[in-house]
């Protein structure tokens, strides 16, 4: 089992390289099926927004162990514009691209721990972690 992968998001079919890279090192992780497909989606999300918004970045994913318990953490790096108003990027329905606006609201609540840090003109990253049961 890999431990850690990390994957250039550039093009549509990255986004699919790491959703399902994700999704394999979850149930090697011990994962339900259920909660495997969620770590997939929320990536997807993430990566998307990526590919949408930015010239590229990455998403690196890497097995983690806090208090003895497992999980996967999930980092998307990209250096594009930056958000502005971070606060009001993860609100349900709101989005600079018309789209529904439910990307970085729905990882954010697909996953146990949501982190964001944006600085105009400098980038994103988000990371998350989903723990094993």
């Amino acid at each position: 089992m890999r431990s850690e992968q990390r994957i250039p998001i550039k093009v549509d079919r990255d986004i699919v390289a790491a959703r399902q890279e994700g999704r394999a090192m979850a149930l090697d992780l011990g994962f339900s099926l259920g909660d495997a497909t969620v770590v997939s989606a929320a990536i997807s999300e993430i990566a998307r927004n990526i590919l949408d918004y930015t010239p590229g970045g990455e998403i690196d994913l890497r097995i983690v162990d806090r208090n003895g318990r497992r999980g996967l953490q999930v980092i998307g790096r990209d250096e594009g514009p930056g958000i502005a108003d971070v606060a009001q990027a993860l609100e349900d329905g709101y989005s600079t691209s018309g789209s529904l606006g439910l990307g970085l609201p729905g990882a954010r609540r697909l996953m146990d721990e949501f982190e964001l840090q944006s600085a105009v003109g400098k980038g994103t990253t988000i990371t998350m972690r989903k723990w094993a049961r």
